[in-house]
């Protein structure tokens, strides 16, 4: 198939131009190398979009999406790997498939900058951290640095006063670079002090953080800064800026000095039906508004260029309708039966109800689960007097109401000792997954999976019951080789955005091998394994109780960590 369109990067920019390509009827693809949201998912508080009182990243990209899939346009996670751009029908080639399209918007974004004090690198994830939502939490009570006068430094120092003892914000010019609004904000802040005129030359310490060396650019006079005994670390956040993803296509489209994709006012590049949107062109204004403003044009002027190009060819394509999935009868699928469940506790109501879910997320959740091919068993080895224990139980029963394929088997702690050892239930709240023929699949929850991971837990049962998530089929041999008993727990909280993907990732990695188990932990319930691997950051990968490595990682890079 060749689509009117293809779309690479799933931001602001590129869902609000699939959009408006959907809308205008074009056959529309967007391809996002991980999780759909771009840089603002990761923002705690959106309130300068018009029309949006108070919002966060993540639920405003969700809105997004939504609204992208009503008309029709189509997400597919995967990596680009090379383009040619140069013909009528353009190529990307991704690193499951070669696709063609008569249009093309790219709309890779930036990433965070590095800074390049020294000892970064070391410490990334042991109190050098670029995400206060994902990290913020892990410093309560504690001192933290905000490196960075701009606009995301100013509003992710007045996000981590919610957590730290005390913020200093390092800026290296004399004034904030952001707008006055906000950076009043902070400089009136009783908890942020601000440090003018000021860099980072070098942290240091043991497992973590426990220096910090500045230097005053104007006087040259240097200083340090030193963690209390009884604090033990500190916080270093760094905040300065973007660098523009285009390495990709360098040499393929025209680029300014800083490696930005140059554009006309209609968001065209120099190369016929190419277009660029979002934080990777040259602008004064780096925001979401600006972004989705840059995705409506593209995707309007590329609707254009693919209507004259048809033209030209005589080509006539009827539009496609969506598939729609039929849900099973209510009435029917609401109860759960007594075949379904196995269980010790005495639970007089079967249609408990979690407090995690409400009406709209039940009716997604029973669309998924009508696409499971085989049956999934949910096994909770539940404590009555534990708050978190008893919460899990009640999430799983009711999304075992939602799905005729996924059942549900429940003892209290120690009433089953081998139904214990066969999921390895060694910390609780546990709910561990069953395949088909009641084989334990290596997947554990550790932790009731609000928030963000309720994705990977529905992602989990989907992917065990099938059809499930493709993987690369070289990559799929050498798992399925893999001899070695491994353990990989994967440290999460649940404000992380990042932190769903590698979950989702190891645990695909259990599925597809006996060797290999994964589980899901929740960071705020398991405070001696905070302290045992010195965690500071979130996603955290530990292998076999021994290794931890922070950041997040795809499953091939995961397949590597245990190789």
């Amino acid at each position: 198939m060749i689509y009117d369109l293809i779309v690479i990067g799933g931001g602001p920019a590129g869902v609000s131009a699939g959009i408006y390509a959907g809308r205008a009827k074009l056959k529309t693809l967007i391809i996002e190398k991980e999780n759909i949201g771009g840089q603002i998912k990761i923002s705690h508080e959106m309130v300068n979009y018009p029309g949006i009182l108070h919002t966060t990243g993540s639920d405003y990209m969700e809105m997004l999406r939504k609204q992208a899939i009503a008309f029709n346009v189509k997400f597919k996670e995967d990596e680009v790997l090379d383009l040619s751009l140069d013909q009528d029908i353009k190529i990307i080639k991704t690193k499951k498939e070669e696709l063609q399209a008569r249009s093309v918007i790219i709309a890779t974004g930036a990433s965070p900058k590095k800074l390049g004090f020294k000892n970064e690198d070391k410490f990334a994830g042991r109190g050098v951290a670029y995400c206060a939502t994902c990290d913020g939490e892990f410093f309560q009570g504690l001192d933290v640095f905000v490196i960075g006068g701009g606009y995301s430094a100013a509003e992710e120092a007045l996000f981590l006063t919610k957590f730290a003892k005390k913020v200093r914000v390092v800026v290296r010019k004399d004034d904030f670079s952001c707008a006055k609004t906000i950076s009043d904000k902070v400089k009136s802040h009783p908890k942020i002090e601000i440090l003018y005129n000021t860099e980072l030359l070098e942290v240091g310490g043991g497992e973590v953080l426990q220096s910090a060396r500045f230097k005053n650019n104007k006087t040259e006079e240097e200083f340090e800064y030193h963690v209390s005994a009884e604090d033990g670390t500190f916080g270093v956040f760094v905040f300065i800026g973007y660098k523009p993803q285009t390495d990709l296509i360098k040499d393929k489209i025209e680029l300014d000095k800083n490696e930005y994709i140059i554009t006309n006012d209609e968001m065209e590049t120099n190369l016929p039906g190419v277009y660029a949107a979002g934080d990777l062109r040259p602008k004064s204004l780096r925001q979401v508004v600006t972004a989705v403003s840059d995705g409506a044009i593209a995707a309007t002027n590329a609707e254009k260029y693919v209507d004259n190009q048809k033209h030209r060819l005589g080509i006539v394509e009827e539009h496609e309708v969506a598939e729609k999935i039929e849900l099973e009868d209510n009435e029917k699928s609401n109860r759960i039966t007594e075949e379904k469940m196995d269980t010790a506790v005495d639970i007089k109501d079967t249609n408990r109800k979690s407090k995690l879910l409400n009406d709209t997320l039940r009716n997604q959740i029973k669309s998924i689960l009508a696409m499971m091919e085989n049956e999934v068993t949910l096994v909770s080895i539940v404590d009555e007097t534990m708050d978190k224990s008893v919460e899990f139980m009640d999430l799983i029963l009711d999304m075992a109401s939602l799905g005729e394929k996924l059942n549900v088997k429940i003892y209290k702690k120690s009433e089953n000792p081998n139904m214990e050892t066969k999921i390895n239930s060694d910390k609780l709240p546990v709910v561990a997954l069953l395949d088909k023929d009641g084989n334990y699949s290596g997947v554990k929850f550790h932790g009731v999976p609000g928030g963000h991971e309720l994705n990977s837990f529905i992602l989990a049962i989907y992917n065990l019951a099938g059809p499930g998530q493709t993987i690369d089929e070289s990559l799929l041999k050498e798992i399925k080789e893999f001899d070695k008993k491994t353990n990989i727990k994967v440290v999460v909280s649940l404000s992380c955005t990042l932190c769903p993907d590698v979950v989702v990732a190891s645990q695909r990695l259990a599925m597809e091998n006996k060797n290999i188990e994964s589980e899901m932990i929740e960071l705020s319930l398991f405070e001696d394994i905070k302290r045992k691997y010195k965690i500071m950051s979130v996603p955290a990968i530990i292998i076999n109780d021994e290794k931890v490595h922070f950041g997040a990682k795809k499953i091939n890079e995961i397949f590597e960590l245990i190789k």
